[in-house]
């Protein structure tokens, strides 16, 4: 490819999509450059050598939305499965149905609730601190769920998921905590899910396989060695979808990005709890 009409930097899901419709819709000349071994960004899987099992590299991506424009599209490049997602808790010696919802409640304070008698215990609990008067998560979650399910199924999380003490998280960091008063255990509640037949990156390699479409991968745009910000800065658009503090070279510091770490274990058994995921 002579000079692209436009760059855009990163492979994942946004990156491959201006990409795709900018060749197919446009006509335009794209270059992607991807800094990883590998296309697809955040949302690589590849097949375990070991077990045959589709991995997803930097974190489990599961597919959803309600809009029937952005089923349509992606549905182009991929079959999906049937899959839905479903999240239990494990809680001292019970696992629980999460998001919370009836059965959870039902579960939790040991006796059969309707959905109105539900409603007015979690109001009831929650009254002992009024949201407006939070100063910190903990007390945020309290005026939203009430003390107990606060202890039970999100304080210990939250502090995992942060590394840090809830009371001493910012208020700002939720701004609901969803409580179904329905035996719905689904996590999503939008019209289409599923996961990509074949993995995500044959599904982005999809996108990715157009004559207007170059990908270079291993090439780190920002890095001055490669010299594509000398050749493309002020000459041709430039979608940049990498971290923001690296694209102004850190001049503020570096961000302090939440991050996740991921340690895998392959085990030898068939099936080692049951479903996809359980919060411990």
């Amino acid at each position: 490819m002579e000079r692209p009409d436009i760059v855009v930097v990163g492979s994942g899901f946004f990156g491959l999509t201006i990409a795709e419709r900018c060749a197919s819709e446009l006509g335009l000349q794209v270059l992607v450059v991807e800094r990883r071994y590998h296309l697809g960004g955040n949302a690589y899987s590849e097949k375990d050598p070991e077990t045959g099992i589709e991995v997803h590299k930097y974190g489990t991506h599961l597919f959803h939305t309600s809009n029937k424009k952005v089923w349509d599209y992606v549905t182009r490049f991929t079959d999906f499965t049937g899959y839905q997602h479903r999240v239990f808790a494990k809680v001292k010696d019970q696992v629980y149905s999460f998001p919370m919802n009836l059965g959870l409640i039902n579960q939790f304070f040991g006796r059969s609730h309707t959905p109105d008698e539900a409603r007015a215990l979690i109001a009831e609990q929650s009254s002992e601190i009024a949201t407006a008067d939070a100063t910190n998560l903990e007390e945020k979650a309290v005026s939203l769920i009430g003390r107990p399910l606060y202890e039970a199924f999100v304080k210990g999380y939250t502090a995992k998921q942060w590394q840090t003490d809830p009371t001493e998280l910012s208020a700002d960091i939720i701004t609901r905590l969803p409580v179904r008063y329905t035996f719905d255990n689904r996590y999503f509640n939008d019209t289409y899910e599923g996961l990509p037949v074949d993995g995500y990156t044959a599904w982005l390699e999809r996108m990715a396989d157009h004559p207007n479409i170059e990908v270079l991968v291993d090439t780190d745009y920002l890095d001055p060695a490669a010299g594509l910000v000398e050749e493309f800065k002020g000459k041709v658009p430039v979608i940049y979808t990498g971290p923001i503090d690296e694209y102004f070279d850190n001049s503020e510091g570096r961000l302090s990005w939440r991050t996740v770490d991921l340690e895998a274990e392959t085990l030898d058994v068939d099936d080692f709890q049951g479903t996809g995921v359980v919060n411990y």
